[in-house]
């Protein structure tokens, strides 16, 4: 079980493995189970794909994480990403809008957090 976090800019947090882009991000998700997953829409200048394209694949494929954060800075880009997952994920996946709060880092960071 992994925790993943997507991002081109801002440093990886202590015990998730870091995609910098949205094919890293997927492949992680099509070959791992995964606790939980923070996104970022934006991944780059001129990158073509985004965080979207990996809300996208999940909802095609119906593979979803066990609780996926949405950290991007644009508030557009949050809505539209929450909007897409909460239609579509299953009951038992958590979402939030918004980056992962400070006492799950820790415990992630520490090796105290209950997966789930």
């Amino acid at each position: 079980m992994i925790h993943i976090y997507l991002d081109d800019l801002r440093p990886c947090p202590q015990g998730f493995a870091l995609a910098k882009n949205a094919e890293e991000c997927i492949m992680m998700l099509d070959t791992c189970e995964v606790d939980i997953l923070s996104l970022d829409h934006d991944l780059g200048w001129g990158t073509q794909q985004t965080g979207m394209d990996v809300v996208l694949w999940m909802i095609q494929k119906r593979i979803f994480p066990r609780s996926i954060y949405i950290h991007t800075s644009s508030p557009s880009a949050c809505t539209n990403m929450y909007q897409m997952l909460y239609s579509v994920k299953p009951e038992t996946v958590k979402l939030y809008p918004g980056r992962i709060p400070d006492d799950v880092l820790w415990q992630i960071a520490t090796g105290t957090h209950k997966n789930g």
